[in-house]
């Protein structure tokens, strides 16, 4: 019996590993993982997608390491995010209360009997404090020299290296 139960654990532990969103690219459009399009020379557009819904933060997180090392990689010393979509998980939200209608049967020794139920959930809190998303997308664009001030300019060097820093062990 133990040893069916720490199978299971481990099986388990190895399935949240697995579905752990990283910063690797995606192998094929729509999979896990950071890609990008350019719309012209100094523009892209950059997504990253994590294997299912995952915390928006680190979603958002790794679409700015994305658009932070695609700069360099160009050349570039900061850039400009035009637009931003978060892609949320909406599936685990309830925002009012909900019905549910169950109908069951059975038979113990001989005899059977059936039952019909109906629940009614009110939620209390707020939900989870962690907001989740599927997606985030960034339309950016690369730019020289001093950047500028404003809150959509992101020097890339800082971006990379502060999201690396924080980010390390979950890479």
């Amino acid at each position: 019996m133990f040893r069916k139960v720490m199978i299971v654990g481990a099986l388990l532990a190895l399935t949240a590993c697995a579905s752990a969103p990283t910063y690797t690219p995606a192998p094929r459009a729509g999979a896990a993982g950071y890609s990008e399009a350019a719309i012209e020379s100094n523009r892209y557009v950059v997504t990253y997608r994590a294997p299912g819904a995952a915390d928006a933060a680190l979603v958002q997180d790794y679409a700015l390491l994305r658009a932070a090392d695609l700069t360099l990689q160009n050349g570039r010393d900061w850039f400009w995010v035009d637009r931003r979509t978060l892609d949320e998980d909406l599936a685990g939200r309830r925002s009012g209360p909900s019905v549910g209608v169950g109908i069951g049967g059975g038979s113990w020794g001989g005899r059977s009997g059936g039952g019909v139920s109906v629940g009614v959930n009110f939620p209390l809190g707020g939900g989870s404090a962690t907001q989740r998303a599927q997606s985030a997308t960034l339309e950016v664009r690369f730019g020289e020299g001093v950047k500028p001030n404003d809150p959509n300019a992101y020097d890339a060097r800082a971006v990379a290296a502060n999201i690396r820093a924080r980010l390390a062990p979950a890479q």
